[in-house]
């Protein structure tokens, strides 16, 4: 009998929370990440106590077969995850579930709460704060931290349609995958880019081709998910009809020239590709300002945001970082997608650093079954 593996579904997965298998024991698994048009995947394994990527690769999908993150197309995509199997390196999966479908955020749980406690307290909320029933709801949780009172814990939901979560789990059925765990884009993100415990505040900008995904993490744990309709593709399409250009060259203008103006040979593009930067960048604005000035009862900053991570590979549109730090006036770079995998004084990874950015969701997915 197929079990869609998130909390608060069945109760075999919450036991795996609370008693995880060891990782002497526990079976590698690739962390593969889907979207709309491709599938990404990173498999990672110890060797001699190191942490090494031991496959990865990318594969496009053909259009409609996952349409804006929900499978339509179940047995297409189980063909495709079955043609990948022999090249994955492990019988067993992480997959990450789109934000465009989750309900994200951040509640209390009381002291001393069991995790029956943690998961009535939970349920009670979705009433008010999520509108599916909970019988077609599937929920997963997060604890962030201890309240400095004493008085609880901060945990993070993430919620889903049951429906979305079968697809991809029926998919992986037919592949004969055996799928270890579902979590939000946003948290297997956060877990390949965290410091942990002292991680500021950040704001994840993940821009891909066709949507960007904007998420506030909390020691790498996403308290808030929204989806915008600007991408990496619009950026593309607007260099090839400007400067007549064929798709592959209008790549390498985007990651080479981009927004800088050089000369007046590129300005024309550069003023094109601005244009679409000016609407992702309209939406990180406003998004940093509900939540970098939220305040308590008491005056105090909520969520005050320290810093502005873009990961996707559109994150690599030369000039992006500056012009979105200068519009929201905070540290903005790309974060090091490999630092809770190695240290690059001892390993190089075999994805090039800016192609790694693409796999960021895949990294997180990987590092779930690793002890690093």
């Amino acid at each position: 009998m197929r079990q869609v593996i998130i909390h608060g579904m069945n109760l075999t997965r919450g036991l795996a929370r609370w008693f995880p298998t060891p990782s002497l024991l526990a079976p590698r698994a690739a962390g593969i990440d889907i979207t709309d048009g491709s599938i990404k995947w990173v498999t990672l394994a110890k060797i001699r106590g190191a942490t090494r990527v031991a496959s990865y690769g990318y594969e496009t999908l053909s259009p409609g077969i996952v349409v804006n993150g929900a499978v339509r197309d179940v047995k297409a995509l189980a063909s495709a995850l079955s043609g990948l199997k022999k090249k994955l390196g492990a019988s067993h999966a992480h997959a990450a579930l789109p934000e465009e479908g989750a309900y994200v955020f951040s509640m209390s749980a009381a002291e001393g709460s069991s995790r029956r406690d943690i998961r009535s307290t939970i349920e009670f909320e979705l009433e008010g704060r999520v509108p599916i029933p909970i019988s077609q709801a599937v929920y997963d949780y997060d604890h962030i931290e201890d309240h400095h009172d004493g008085s609880g814990s901060e945990i993070a939901v993430a919620v889903f349609p049951r429906e979305l979560a079968d697809g991809y789990a029926a998919a992986f059925e037919g592949a004969g995958i055996h799928l270890s765990s579902l979590e939000i884009e946003a948290r297997s993100i956060g877990r390949a880019i965290s410091e942990g415990a002292g991680e500021p505040i950040t704001m994840l900008v993940d821009a891909g081709k066709a949507r960007t995904g904007i998420s506030i993490l909390k020691r790498g744990i996403p308290i808030f998910t929204s989806t915008v309709e600007v991408g990496g593709g619009n950026m593309s399409e607007v260099i090839m009809q400007t400067l007549a250009l064929s798709e592959p060259d209008a790549e390498k203008f985007k990651n080479e020239q981009g927004l800088i103006v050089t000369d007046k040979n590129n300005a024309k593009g550069a003023e094109a590709l601005e244009k679409i930067a000016a609407a992702l960048a309209a939406e990180v604005v406003r998004h940093y300002h509900f939540w970098d000035t939220r305040r308590n009862e008491h005056g105090e900053r909520v969520t005050p945001i320290e810093q502005v991570l873009l990961v996707g590979g559109s994150a690599n549109l030369k000039g992006i970082t500056d012009y979105i730090a200068g519009k929201v006036q905070a540290p903005t770079d790309r974060p090091n997608v490999w630092r809770n995998v190695c240290s690059f004084d001892d390993y190089i990874p075999p994805i090039d650093r800016r192609v790694s950015l693409q796999y960021a969701t895949s990294i997180g997915l990987a590092l779930r079954g690793v002890s690093v």
